[in-house]
């Protein structure tokens, strides 16, 4: 579809019209001219710019969708409008399905559900059979037929022999292990962050212990093998110290943290709203600094959703037996713009690093480009109600609030989705 933006600021740090505010026009799904005095024609349509940001489309490093096997919870289509609502072209599903994605026969059903579409979508293979940690999954076999990395999700990869092993495997073809740090004998059955707040609400806490050890580990496992590793969702201001002198002594490390770590604090939970029960859980006020600051540095390379749709009758619950997870693809931009980050930020840690970290090609902003962007507002203000949550669950805490930065359209794949 034809498009010409006018007077639009663009925001890609690869781009040569970065932090200019320009026309761009899309014919045929390539950015054919950027300039000024860009003239109208009479096919295609025609937006005005005038305070919008256009960035390269966001990429999702973590997003769990349910499809297969969990479709009541959310499925391809229903993740994909929710996604393209939130801004973002590209998505990296995880393996938490039934059955589970640990062979090629999973990566293909994703790939062909999907393909067609506005938003690019890669499965992400698990790391064991049925992501119980004990025997390798097929991961080249999944890889050759179209998985972009490997994960056991929100499972632990508890075994340091397995981890060990997996590290050495996927290094003979540069695959991509995205893991999740926890300490399984330490963090228990710990429901929240292990503070006052816990001691406050009588509930068994997680330290920050659990996550940095297992960390550590993994620091150590990949400079031994001197193999990459991917720490997702950190959430402590230890687990940014870590990987901050890890990335300075060599080590091949890289890291994301999900948006809501960037806003949401421990105190949120004093109601026991099982909307805020997350995992890694809500930390303190300390720790947001500290990730802000790993941001700003480069220490944390992406921010990610860590879409988890649940049905209500897992979140509708007491909050010890209550899911964790929150849905987030429509929320990520505002609360990085509540965070304080601007847009080069946005588009660093949002859509450039992320398809770096998977080897994927990065969209750039300039003429003869496949066009591949986001057109935001970052100051306009909007209601997430159940009327424009395109997600088939509702498990979030923002739900009914006033949101500040609203998606104005994306641009992917020849198809144009725009937003009033």
């Amino acid at each position: 579809m034809n498009l010409l933006i006018k007077g639009i600021t663009i925001a890609d740090p690869n781009s040569p019209f970065n932090s200019k505010k320009c026309d761009v026009r899309v014919e045929q799904g390539k950015i054919t001219a950027i300039g000024n005095g860009l003239s109208e024609s009479d096919k295609g349509e025609v937006v005005d710019g005038a305070g919008l940001v256009l960035s390269p489309g966001f990429f999702d490093l973590n997003c769990s969708i349910g499809d297969p096997g969990y479709e009541t919870r959310e499925d391809i289509k229903t993740a994909t409008d929710a996604a393209k609502a939130g801004g973002f072209t590209g998505l990296a599903v995880l393996p938490n399905t039934r059955p589970v994605v640990h062979s090629k026969g999973e990566v293909e059903y994703i790939l062909n559900r999907a393909k067609g579409g506005l938003v690019d979508v890669l499965p992400v293979g698990a790391v064991s059979r049925d992501l119980e940690g004990k025997e390798l999954a097929e991961l080249y076999d999944m890889r050759l037929a179209g998985a972009a990395a490997f994960s056991d999700g929100d499972k632990v990869i508890a075994d340091d022999g397995f981890m060990s092993r997996a590290l050495q495997y996927v290094k003979g073809f540069d695959g991509l292990l995205m893991v999740y740090p926890e300490s399984k004998s330490i963090a228990g059955k710990s429901q929240i962050n292990e503070s006052g707040t816990s001691v406050l609400l009588g509930m068994k806490g997680l330290p920050a212990l659990a996550e940095e050890m297992h960390i550590s580990r993994d620091i150590f496992l990949a400079t031994y093998h001197d193999a990459p590793v991917h720490i997702s969702t950190i959430s402590t201001s230890g687990s940014v110290a870590l990987i901050k002198k890890a990335k300075k002594d060599g080590v091949k490390i890289s890291c994301d943290v999900a948006a809501h770590h960037l806003v949401f604090t421990e105190e949120l939970l004093n109601d026991f709203d099982s909307n805020y029960k997350v995992k890694p859980p809500l930390r303190a006020s300390s720790d947001i600094k500290a990730l802000m600051g790993g941001l700003k540095d480069g220490t944390i390379d992406a921010v990610v959703s860590q879409h988890r749709p649940h049905e209500i009758e897992f979140k509708d619950v007491e909050f010890e037996i209550a899911a964790y997870g929150i849905i987030a693809l429509q929320t990520v931009l505002p609360l990085l713009l509540q965070a304080g980050l601007d847009a080069q930020q946005i588009a660093e840690k949002l859509a450039i690093n992320p398809r770096k970290l998977l080897g994927l090609e990065v969209p750039v902003i300039e003429e003869g480009a496949v066009a591949n962007f986001t057109v935001y507002d970052p100051s306009e203000k909007w209601e997430y109600n159940r009327a424009s949550n395109y997600s088939k669950s509702a498990n979030t805490p923002l739900l009914n609030k006033t949101l500040t930065g609203k998606v104005r359209l994306v641009y992917n794949n020849k198809q144009l989705q725009a937003y009033g």
